[in-house]
């Protein structure tokens, strides 16, 4: 009576109950995983983008291009493939316009960029840019009229007079110029940044030169042959990067003078400022724990001031590029997690003060942009409820914010540039999926599309959200899918599916919940497919996720243990027949619950699993765990290595052989201990499949993990 109790005090709410009716459909398991090449996926409004510089929107329907007016809904244009054939008569296809603003569209054609102007004195005129075979990173600017693309580790640039000018060429693959760096950490998705007016290039290189190699086999060949990558892995040391800046006019480069000593810094959210004088970056140490937003001088590539500093005791992590209202403002805004939430604040550039812009107690996770008069942004954030996304502006001067969504769910918007609308994609789990139109001043609705339910006519499982507390009284926001033929007399078996890690939340308020189809395949096969997300996971604040700091595993363990908990109070679940399955953090916690926590779980499944964080990337892993010399007893911990001879019950790890993420040595040097310690696992290895498993693969995959837990889960 005393632990029921303790137990049911963990549920705050059980809600938002989801299930459908029989009906004479049986979702397979490939139709589950191959959902959205069968259609079974909500579909939306093809090529909508906003006409730049306008309140007119594009969208494509019945083979031709409609351009609408968003103020008054009336279509104003429509172009067929005969529209474009007057100018391009060998055209046989309608092509997709990437961009488009007042006068000019822009597509491709035959290999060739294509600036094609539609309206105005130039109207029916048009040039191409072309670029050779293998190109990659293409960032096209308009102004410039010129493209900057990689080759190989190179950088180039076009325009309509010359497919290949030179950027930076070096014959040394340690020199890669152009691409992302550090992995793709602090919100790094590219390695070039035109400025605005177009006049001057920016661009990203980093020397690997004393980066380990990493070797990866290429079995598609015979004989099979060796492909290195540099792989910096944690205590290791990193890659060196830099920024350069090439001048369009003198066609020169020349990279700015970051301050010695620095070499293994991140240069992160590099940001234009609006007169093209000045460059800035957010320039954080190896630690992680301090960053140094800093103005450069374009011309003389020199650091001409440090606007403002942070510091903190866990990590700080800048992912978004700061924005400027005007271009004569004297005052940058930028996004900081120093509230304890992503918030926007306004800094002074003379004197490097702070002005808070909003104060939300939730994290804003995207900017979408600023109006052309720089009067209000534009922004996502989750609102109250951490499950969801909302749309915001907030008035750049006054501080003044207005939510222009209100239907509860997640929301996904882009901006017309004169701030007037915005387009919003919505879903919640009630609702497939609504495209409308919302006037960004009045809140008026245009709805653009219902779509249709593609699973009204399968078996779906019963599916609800659950809110339990952890143990230190953190709300805990949790899925849980029942068969559709439920009986609460009967006993299920459970398969808990977890993440666990940063920059993830498996439980929405989204078309399905956030979960995967072939979760409600498994559902139908009499199972319970339960998710928690707990703390370290997103879009719940820095001290929600910053409690993993130097002991990753703990806290989420904790949480799934609680989620356990939570189950074995229901009297519908078979509490000796609970198996958990993951991918890559996920695989970590699958394989640290089965071994630091044995005979809770019979059954687990480990995808591409950390296995040992000495082993994983620096970025990353140096973030959350800090060096292994800096901090030997929490790897010690960590590592799943130090626990082997506890497996009870049956364990599968799979892994990709080519995976450049978490490389194959993790589950190597697993599979290495256990025959060590005498202990039996299972093992599956996809021949040439990297970090994940894609395409129909994906169905072998799915197939290997669900039986695996269906035949040893009793």
């Amino acid at each position: 009576m005393k632990k029921t109790t303790l137990i049911l005090s963990l549920i705050l709410t059980c809600n938002l109950v989801f299930s459908q009716d029989s009906t004479s459909k049986e979702l397979t398991l490939e139709k589950s995983v191959m959902a959205y090449y069968q259609g079974l996926y909500p579909s939306g409004v093809r090529g909508l983008k906003w006409i730049k510089g306008t309140d007119n929107y594009m969208q494509y329907k019945n083979k031709k291009y409609v351009i609408s007016d968003a103020t008054t809904g009336d279509s104003i244009a429509a172009w067929d493939l005969d529209f474009f054939k007057t100018t391009f008569p060998e055209m046989k296809n309608l092509p997709w316009i990437s961009q488009i603003n007042a006068s000019e569209m822009v597509f491709n054609q035959k290999g060739k960029l294509i600036v094609f102007t539609y309206k105005g004195e130039n109207k029916g005129k048009f040039y191409s840019i072309y670029t050779p075979k293998g190109a990659g990173n293409k960032e096209f600017n308009i102004k410039a009229k010129a493209i900057a693309y990689t080759l190989d580790n190179n950088l180039y640039l076009a325009t309509a007079q010359d497919s290949m000018q030179v950027i930076y060429k070096n014959d040394d693959k340690n020199i890669v110029t152009g691409q992302a760096i550090h992995r793709y950490e602090f919100g790094i998705s590219k390695g070039i940044f035109w400025s605005p007016e177009g006049s001057y290039v920016a661009f990203y290189q980093k020397d690997e030169t004393d980066v380990a190699d990493y070797p990866l086999l290429d079995m598609s060949v015979t004989p099979g042959k060796l492909k290195s990558i540099k792989y910096p892995m944690a205590g290791q040391k990193s890659h060196y990067a830099k920024v350069g800046i090439y001048d369009l006019q003198k066609k020169n480069h020349a990279f700015l003078k970051i301050e010695k000593g620095a070499k293994d810094h991140y240069l992160t959210n590099l940001t234009w400022g609006p007169s093209e004088k000045f460059i800035y970056l957010a320039e954080i140490n190896r630690g992680q724990n301090a960053m140094d937003f800093n103005q450069y001088d374009v011309c003389k590539v020199e650091l001409t001031k440090r606007i403002f500093s942070e510091t903190s005791d866990k990590w700080i992590e800048p992912e978004f590029a700061g924005m400027f209202a005007s271009k004569d403002a004297k005052s940058i805004i930028w996004m900081s997690e120093e509230s304890g939430f992503q918030n926007l604040n306004t800094v002074n550039l003379r004197f490097g003060m702070w002005s808070k812009l909003t104060r939300f107690k939730f994290p804003i996770t995207k900017i979408l942009g600023m109006d052309d008069k720089g009067e209000f942004i534009f922004f996502q954030a989750t609102g109250e409820d951490a499950r969801e996304s909302h749309v915001y502006k907030v008035n750049y001067k006054s501080g003044e914010y207005m939510k222009l969504t209100t239907v509860g769910g997640v929301h996904r918007a882009s901006m017309s540039s004169t701030g007037n609308y915005i387009i919003d994609s919505y879903s919640n789990i009630s609702t497939p999926k609504i495209t409308q139109i919302i006037n960004a001043n009045t809140l008026k609705k245009t709805i653009l599309k219902t779509s249709e339910n593609p699973l009204k006519d399968y078996k779906l499982g019963q599916f609800s959200f659950v809110d339990l507390k952890s143990k230190h009284g953190e709300k805990l926001h949790a899925r849980i899918i029942k068969p559709n033929d439920f009986d609460p007399t009967k006993k299920y078996p459970v398969l808990v599916y977890v993440y666990g890690g940063p920059h993830a939340q498996m439980v929405t308020n989204s078309w399905l919940g956030g979960a995967s189809l072939w979760m409600h395949w498994m559902a139908n096969q009499g199972y319970i497919i339960f998710t928690v997300d707990g703390r370290g996971s997103a879009n719940r604040g820095f001290d929600f996720e910053s409690q993993i700091h130097r002991q990753v595993g703990v806290v989420e363990m904790e949480d799934q243990l609680t989620g356990v908990e939570y189950l074995k109070s229901l009297n519908y679940v078979d509490s000796k027949r609970l198996a958990v399955h993951g991918w890559s953090y996920g695989g970590f916690m699958t394989s640290s619950l089965m071994l630091r926590h044995p005979g809770v779980f019979t059954t687990g499944v480990a995808g591409g699993p950390v296995i040992d964080w000495k082993w994983y990337e620096i970025m990353y892993g140096e973030r959350y765990m800090d060096t292994p010399e800096e901090n030997p007893e929490g790897y010690k911990t960590a590592s799943v290595l130090s626990y082997v001879k506890n497996l009870e019950g049956k364990l599968l790890t799979i892994h990709g052989t080519v995976d450049d993420v978490v490389v194959m040595q993790h589950n190597l040097a697993l599979l290495q201990k256990s025959v060590k310690e005498g202990i039996q696992m299972d093992f599956f290895a996809y021949p040439m499949h990297p970090h994940n498993v894609r395409g129909k693969d994906r169905v072998h995959l799915m197939t290997k993990i669900l039986n695996y837990v269906i035949e040893n889960n009793k």
